[in-house]
Order: C-alpha cells, then sequence, then structure tokens
C-alpha cells in the first residue's frame, strides 16, 4: 500500500522543518505497517496477571506471524488495562524478541517525570539497536495525578513544558538544563545520550493535544475510539497547524488503533466480540475522577456497536477491505490492531497468525 503523497485535506506544505525524532523522508514505508496493539485487559474473566502474561505471549506470537510491531497501553488502578508501566512491558518484549519494533501506547506524561522517562527510551533505543518507539499521552483527570503527586494544573497546562523537556533530552544533546516553571534545575550531562532519532509519537483524542503535537512535527497515535472520518478532521487539523509551523504534513508518520478480529464471516466475528467485550468495557466504570466528581458514563452498547461497525472485523476479505480503506483515507503509516478481544489465548492467537497471513497481505499491498 503506496502511503499518502499529500497534505491532509489536499493541501500542499513546505519541505522545511523535519523534527529530530523523524526518519527521513527516504526511509518512510512504501506501505502501512502493521503492528498488533496489546491492551493486557481482564477480558473474558481473564485476572490482570494472566492478562499481562498472555500479551506478553502474544506480542512475542506477532513477531513469529509476521507483524512489523507490537505496542502495549499502560493503566493504573483499572482493570480495563492491567499493564501499569509500558515502558517495562516493551524492555521485556524487546528482550524476547528479535526483529519487531516494540512501543508505548502510551506512557502517561502528566504522572512522569520527562527526564526519567527520556532516560529509560534512550537505554532501551540503546540495548535493541533502535526497534524501540516511544507513545506518550497527556492522560485524564484521574485518581493517578494524586497518587503520583501530579496535579490538574500539570494536565491541563504543564503537557507541552514536559513533551518539550522529553523530546530535548532525547535530541542527542550533551547537557540540559530545565527552564520551565514545571521543571527548573541546573545543567546536567545527559547519559547515555541517544546517537539517534528515538522516535516519539503523541496519543491524542483532544484538538488541544492535537495542536501541540503539530506545533512540534511530532506524529500522532490515534486511538480506536474515534472513526475514519473523526481521525480524517483531525488529521485535517494537524495538517493545518503543522504546516503553519514550517512542517510538510505528507512527511510525518501517523499511526492509527483499530479493533480488529477475524472470523468466518463479519456476522460471526460480532457475535464473538459481542460475547466478551461488553464485560470488559463496563471495567471503565473502574475510573476515579481526581475532583471527586463521577466519571461520564458512555453508552457501552452504543459503543460497542460503532466499533463492530467502523473496524476490520470479519471475514479475511471483510479485514482487509475495511483496514485498506482506513489507510487509504487517513494516510497513515502504521496500524496498529488490537487482536485480543476474543480473550482466550488461543483464540487470539489464531487471529494475530490469521491477521498477518490473510489479512495484512491483500490490504497493505494493494
Amino acid at each position: 500500500m503506496t502511503t499518502s503523497t499529500g497534505a491532509r485535506g489536499g493541501r500542499t506544505a513546505p519541505r522545511t522543518t523535519r523534527p529530530a525524532n523523524l526518519p527521513s523522508e527516504s526511509t518512510l514505508p512504501q506501505r502501512a505497517a502493521m503492528d498488533v496493539f496489546l491492551v493486557a485487559g481482564a477480558i473474558a474473566g481473564q485476572s490482570p496477571e494472566q492478562a499481562v502474561r498472555r500479551a506478553l505471549d502474544h506480542g512475542v506470537a506477532a513477531e513469529r506471524a509476521g507483524f512489523d510491531g507490537a505496542w502495549i497501553a499502560e493503566h493504573h488502578f483499572i482493570r480495563y488495562g492491567g499493564c501499569p508501566s509500558a515502558i517495562a512491558f516493551a524492555g521485556h518484549l524487546l528482550g524476547r524478541t528479535a526483529r519487531i519494533t516494540v512501543g508505548t501506547a502510551a506512557c502517561v506524561l502528566s504522572t512522569r517525570h520527562p527526564v526519567a522517562l527520556a532516560e529509560e527510551a534512550i537505554l532501551l533505543d540503546t540495548l535493541s539497536d533502535g526497534r524501540f518507539r516511544l507513545g506518550v499521552a497527556r492522560g485524564g483527570p484521574w485518581v493517578d495525578l494524586e497518587v503520583f503527586g501530579s496535579s490538574l494544573e500539570r494536565l491541563e497546562h504543564g503537557f507541552p513544558e514536559s513533551l518539550d523537556l522529553l523530546t530535548r533530552w532525547l535530541s542527542g544533546a550533551e547537557r540540559i538544563a530545565g527552564t520551565g516553571p514545571l521543571f527548573g534545575f541546573r545543567e546536567v550531562t545527559v547519559v547515555p545520550r541517544a546517537h539517534r532519532p528515538v522516535p516519539v509519537l503523541v496519543a491524542a483524542t483532544s484538538s488541544a493535544t492535537v495542536a501541540v503535537a503539530a506545533a512540534r512535527g511530532l506524529p500522532l497515535l490515534l486511538g480506536l475510539h474515534a472513526t475514519d472520518a473523526e481521525k480524517v478532521t483531525m488529521l485535517d487539523r494537524y495538517a493545518e497547524i503543522a504546516a503553519a509551523h514550517g512542517h510538510a504534513p505528507e512527511t510525518i508518520p501517523h499511526a492509527s488503533a483499530h479493533l480488529a478480529q477475524v472470523a468466518g464471516s463479519r456476522r460471526e466475528a460480532a457475535a464473538l466480540l459481542r460475547s466478551t467485550m461488553p464485560a470488559w468495557l463496563a471495567t471503565t466504570g473502574d475510573y476515579v475522577r481526581i475532583d471527586g466528581r463521577p466519571p461520564s458514563h458512555r453508552d457501552q452498547a452504543a459503543y460497542l456497536d460503532m466499533l463492530l461497525s467502523s473496524h476490520p472485523i470479519g471475514s479475511p476479505a471483510e479485514c482487509a477491505d475495511r483496514l485498506a480503506a482506513t489507510v487509504a483515507a487517513t494516510g497513515v503509516h502504521r496500524v496498529l490492531l488490537l487482536a485480543e478481544a476474543a480473550g482466550d489465548p488461543h483464540r487470539v492467537r489464531d487471529n494475530i497468525d490469521r491477521l498477518a497471513c490473510e489479512v495484512a497481505p491483500a490490504a497493505l499491498d494493494r
């Protein structure tokens, strides 16, 4: 599959500034990469501990099946996802694999010190010979902020400073000082230093976060909760802001997450996921807001209907068509496929194998 060659919305932009963490244009893929997305959720009766162990096995199986990469989600104090440190999980999976890229989707930057996270990212990049990808997120107004000594103020206003300090640390500079109101410190030596670009992606669900990433030319990591049309709207807005800041939108390698389930037909795949996903999605009710207000309650039935109608589920041909349409509409360079939703590890493994062998060639090599 050939990636998009123009800016979103048909606009063109000058090829001026390229962020230090992006590959050169000549290294951008000529087909979209297909990665597995590991949530390690309490699906189909799994405990969080079982889910994390099985997610590791699924990541290893994805490399064996031929996937290009694997990404792990990060959650705290909630059964929806059992991995509290995506970067620690990524390090373990990098050690268990030899070829695939491994990324975080995403490390919550509002509860982490950006220097500590950057140090860990450089370490994993060095030890894996460049196979690590760092996805970061602003996060939400959850009790995590209280537990980790952060605040709503930092969540709402500190993300740009945190992101800038993180990317400066990853830039290859020898010495860096903290100069912002949140992170002020004397100049220190960067050890170890980044000797090649460490790719950074920004998970975005709001226009404010899209704007922060676009101004810096950092690629987006788009969530599975949004439809293709919603993602296109976000990417169009991104392109406008990025071009205004001297970046070339068509060269920026965005990624997009999707639910994916192969079966004999769309009806069969939907029936399987309707038997496993409602109880799992209901665990999002475990979120606790830091301000004491009750979390907003999404209509889970409508949300599941949207997922099943918008994402690649069904026969291999149906999945391939849906996936190809997504890549064509959005121009993303990577698709992250959540293949765990069946819960049972044997079914998940079979899904991973079929996505790699029967769906990817038909969807991405057109």
